[in-house]
């Protein structure tokens, strides 16, 4: 048996073993040995992917008859701040549990009480979808990955974020024409703060068109 698990974001939630263990039913069924008709591929297959970090899974025979296992693991983008449990969100909008095994390098988000909670449901809305879209666009550019610390959604739905470098709050509002506010906020980060110091500014607003607000 061969297992290759994709690791294309340096997600390590999942390893070899537990991937043995769901093959072989925490090792109570040894696949080793067995005659080829008495394996159900698809049915190996199910089982990985019942996994809640498993993506998708392959499981097919090379020309020797060995077994051979692909894992393609989920990627979280986010990870929900709650007062019972935290969770990921990930890409597609899936809610994911913790792992004791791997954490995550994703920005943490905190709610108002008042907004309806973010679970699966929640993301997969058409109004969900929207905050799901702000988070994709966060995860997929290096420098607002690495620059904003946490995001905020408040009881209107407005998104403030704070940064890792600087003292100011990121008023940022709903999260539509996003390209198009991170183009102003980093006119903030290369223009302004050059001149005017890391530490001048409290709060910087992009939520209104053609306007950033400083103060």
């Amino acid at each position: 048996m061969s297992i290759n698990i994709d690791n294309e974001y340096n997600n390590y939630f999942i390893g070899d073993k537990e991937i043995k263990d769901l093959l072989t039913r925490e090792g109570e069924r040894h696949l080793e040995g067995l005659p080829n008709k008495n394996i159900d591929l698809k049915n190996l297959e199910k089982r990985i992917e019942a996994h809640k970090f498993v993506a998708d899974a392959d499981v097919y025979r090379d020309l020797n008859g060995n077994i051979k296992v692909e894992v393609k693991q989920n990627r979280p983008i986010a990870r929900i701040i709650q007062a019972n449990q935290d969770v990921y969100v990930d890409v597609e909008g899936r809610i994911l549990p913790l792992s004791d095994r791997y954490t995550a390098r994703v920005i943490p988000i905190t709610k108002s009480a008042n907004l309806k909670p973010l679970n699966q449901e929640f993301f997969q809305d058409s109004t969900g979808q929207a905050y799901l879209s702000l988070l994709q666009f966060i995860e997929n550019d290096r420098f607002w990955k690495a620059q904003l610390a946490q995001m905020h959604i408040d009881g209107k739905g407005k998104v403030s974020f704070l940064p890792q470098v600087g003292d100011h709050t990121i008023e940022f509002g709903k999260p539509v024409n996003t390209e198009q506010k991170f183009k102003k906020l980093m006119i903030f980060y290369k223009e302004v703060l050059p001149l005017m110091g890391w530490d001048r500014y409290k709060r910087v607003n992009v939520e209104y068109k053609d306007q950033i607000i400083c103060e």
